[in-house]
């Protein structure tokens, strides 16, 4: 009975030691981050955002923006008149699409979303063309994901 003591107790200590670095690879994984505040910009139909991340552990990172917004539409007839359409509500995004980690961790971004399209029936006819002419966007939302997995977001306002 005594040999049994002692053989439980190593076998706990080997789980406690081995649970330790499995979490330690995960939180490894998950150590990237936003350095300062990023910054948005409303480039007309458009959010352009700029910053910097650092931390990158992971084989691959991703960087997505989506920010919504009150888009303006102005519709063109057959003989080229331009009429005000209707406004619509819009969400918007982009993204870096994978990047292998850099090196040193580190990574400045400068990313645009991609431009929204007139929704259908926002002119009075199907025969006229209907074109965004602009977006009041709100706040753009930013995720930092490493291998798939969410690392850091942040929320900031569109200037």
């Amino acid at each position: 009975m005594p040999r049994r003591i002692p053989f439980l107790l190593l076998s706990i200590a080997f789980a406690v030691v081995f649970a330790l670095a499995a979490s330690a690879d995960v939180a490894h994984a998950q150590s990237g981050h936003f350095v300062g505040t990023p910054t948005c910009s409303d480039v007309g139909t458009e959010v352009r955002c700029t910053g910097k991340v650092a931390g990158l552990g992971g084989t691959t990172f991703e960087i997505t923006v989506t920010a919504s917004g009150t888009g303006s539409i102005e519709c063109t007839n057959p003989g080229g008149n331009v009429a005000p359409g209707q406004s619509f509500t819009t969400d918007v995004g982009g993204s870096t699409g994978p990047q292998p980690t850099p090196r040193n961790g580190q990574f400045r971004f400068n990313l645009e979303t991609l431009e929204p399209t007139a929704p259908p029936g926002s002119c009075p006819n199907p025969q006229w063309t209907a074109e965004v002419v602009d977006v009041e966007f709100g706040d753009a939302t930013i995720t930092l994901e490493e291998n798939g997995v969410v690392s850091d977001t942040i929320t900031v306002p569109v200037t």
